[in-house]
């Protein structure tokens, strides 16, 4: 009986005469097993909290390193890191605590953490502004913000070279709206006036914050991390309030990536204090470096708003995917899910798969999607009513709780490691590695 082509094909494998182990097919690299850390890699994250907001009229600064823990367990946060597989850490610098006027910094902790970093192997995406400012600085109502924060971004790319991504600023929309229009910190405003204020000293901060990295790292990345919003109205037709809104939640990338808004909010920031000379600064160009477009999602971000005025939760309404999608069709930038968690710790393991079916789906889609975050490596405290009073409830969302005893959800994450660890950016992205051979493709993901 004449041989079938796998007979011969099994036999010559068998001979020694082919590689491999004959089990057949194209037998293909899967993406599954933990991060290899190879270029193109997909970055599987997490985060430690790190907001410093101030609140009380500017007496009580919130510092979250310092009530979840991290400064005395900081050794130990950063091995759990790597003993969870993950290669890549949102980390955010004390910066309250480390720019202690014009020119002056204080760098004793940064120091040993960022060793500790290097050593390890972790890639830090490092959050240089997150919630909050030094005292001397007084809140986002300051015009000067933005050359001093410029400052610091400087002298931190100097001390730290090694270092190439960055998020400049953390969430600038939910920074400028939480401060000026929502009156709950810094400055503690709440008018239209204050919040267009804070967002243009926050936006014109985080521009010059990476235009003064990239003249120490021109190749930096810009991971910019933004909550992913939106507000239903159950409403038969829709307020003119609420259209305003859900065009805002885009303002901070507007001016940040040098897109203009709809004549609606172009109307409404010159109203209230954007000046003509100001837009066309912002509209000039978006900042240097490998831009990525981060979103953050909370099933507390999608909002329905009643008839009555009263809102409730509309999680998984829209949900991660469909509102990044919005995002980056106006975009065009490459996504990163920057942030998610559950206050429950019962159901943060079914967040997790349900957000990763979210990065998922949109990888289908062909968007190209940098990575994923759970945020953060342990719980929180008094996140549940945004930092707004000092009551000490711990919010059980991290892969750790507060003694740094693993939550069921750090083993989901480990299963999801185990099989989508080695996936890359796009499929088939070891293709595009960067490479010295002058013959072959360079190509930057």
């Amino acid at each position: 009986m004449t041989q079938g082509f796998l007979d011969l094909i099994q036999q010559r494998y068998h001979n020694g005469q082919y590689p491999g182990d004959g089990q057949g097919g194209a037998a293909g690299s899967t993406g599954s097993g933990l991060p290899t850390h190879k270029l193109g890699n997909f970055m599987f994250a997490t985060g430690i909290e790190c907001s410093y907001p101030t609140i009380d009229q500017g007496r009580t600064r919130r510092d979250q390193l310092e009530e979840c823990g991290h400064y005395q367990h900081w050794r130990k946060d950063l091995q759990l890191v790597k003993d969870l597989g993950l290669k890549v850490l949102r980390y955010g610098l004390p910066y309250h605590q480390i720019h202690l006027g014009a020119g002056r910094y204080d760098w004793s902790f940064a120091d040993d953490v960022m060793q500790e970093i290097q050593r390890l192997g972790i890639t830090p995406i490092l959050d240089l502004l997150h919630f909050g400012v030094p005292d001397w600085l007084g809140n986002f109502q300051n015009p000067e913000l933005p050359i001093h924060f410029g400052d610091y971004c400087a002298a931190v790319a100097d001390r730290y070279p090694w270092v190439r991504y960055y998020t400049p600023v953390n969430e600038i929309y939910v920074t400028a709206r939480v401060s000026a229009k929502d009156g709950v910190w810094n400055e503690q405003l709440k008018s239209d006036r204050a919040f267009v204020t804070a967002m243009k000293h926050i936006v014109a901060a985080s521009i010059l914050g990476t235009q003064r990295i990239a003249e120490c790292r021109p190749n930096l990345v810009v991971i910019q991390s933004e909550s992913a919003e939106y507000t239903h109205e159950a409403c038969a037709v829709q307020s003119r309030e609420v259209k305003l809104l859900n065009n805002l939640r885009f303002l901070s990338l507007d001016l940040l990536y040098a897109i203009p808004p709809d004549a609606h909010t172009c109307m409404y920031l010159l109203d209230n204090g954007l000046t003509r000379e100001e837009f066309d600064w912002f509209m000039a160009g978006e900042p240097p470096g490998f831009q990525v477009m981060g979103n953050d999602y909370y099933g507390r971000n999608e909002r329905i708003l009643l008839a009555d005025g009263s809102t409730c939760q509309g999680e998984d309404v829209m949900g991660w995917y469909q509102i990044t999608r919005e995002y980056y069709d106006r975009y065009r930038k490459p996504v990163m899910h920057t942030e998610t968690n559950v206050f429950d710790a019962e159901k943060a393991s079914c967040w997790l798969w349900k957000q990763w079916v979210n990065v998922l789906r949109m990888r289908k889609d062909g968007v190209p999607v940098l990575g994923f975050t759970w945020y953060s490596l342990t719980d929180q405290i008094d996140w549940d009513i945004e930092l707004a009073q000092k009551k000490g409830t711990v919010n059980a969302c991290g892969l750790y709780d507060l003694n740094r005893n693993p939550r069921p959800v750090a083993q989901a994450y480990r299963d999801l490691l185990n099989e989508f660890g080695q996936i890359t950016i796009v499929p088939h992205g070891e293709m595009f590695e960067v490479t010295s051979e002058p013959a072959m493709l360079k190509v930057e993901v």
